[in-house]
């Protein structure tokens, strides 16, 4: 998978953006080690019902992840059979705003998946939902074609618009970093580094 973020952390990438790109911390991944990295493709579907997400594998581009508001519901929106099919059709992965289940088998299949919960409940076929639109996921805007970055401390969804600005700042901010261990490596105190001795904190 091509790596869109330079192989920056969803940390760093919030915190160089300056902007409420973080998505809330309740969304997490499914399973130990799983990263998404790659452009949205939003769906917006209803809750207790997966048919939208069943339109979107079948649209979305190859290597995009799929984003999905389904309301936060404790419903089993996404499981083996939807992951098999989506890795078949070369999607990266998926960030639903919504219940999950099969953690275990998407494992094994290596699909990475980020997720509100995890639930065995089943779910109806009714709404076909809508594809491509902006939705609201973790209390985040996101848009058809934003950078998705999700790792072990969470996720962001980088504006498409701002990517290049914040990819700089981010390997910016990495560079700075490295300085500062360098430094601290040496013998010097991050309250030196920071200049909050001075500021008598």
């Amino acid at each position: 998978m091509t790596d869109h973020a330079r192989g920056h952390s969803s940390a760093t990438l919030s915190e160089a953006s300056g902007l409420p790109i973080a998505l809330s911390p309740d969304i997490r991944s499914l399973w130990a080690g799983a990263r998404l990295c790659g452009p949205a493709f939003t769906v917006q579907g209803a809750g207790g019902d997966n048919l939208a997400l069943h339109h979107a594998v079948l649209h979305a581009p190859a290597g995009s992840v799929l984003v999905a508001d389904l309301g936060g519901a404790r419903f089993g929106h996404w499981g083996e059979v939807l992951a098999v099919a989506a890795r078949h059709r070369g999607i990266a992965g998926l960030l639903i705003d919504g219940g999950v289940r099969d953690a275990a088998e998407l494992e094994t299949l290596g699909f990475p998946v980020f997720s509100r919960n995890n639930s065995i409940l089943g779910t109806r076929k009714d709404f076909r939902g809508v594809l491509g639109l902006p939705i609201r996921v973790g209390g985040v805007t996101v848009e058809t074609g934003d950078l998705i970055v999700g790792d072990v401390d969470g996720v962001v969804a980088v504006p498409g618009s701002d990517v290049h600005r914040i990819l700089q700042r981010a390997d910016d901010r990495v560079a700075r970093e490295q300085e500062l261990i360098a430094e601290l490596k040496q013998g010097r105190t991050t309250l030196e580094l920071f200049g909050l001795e001075a500021a008598g904190r």
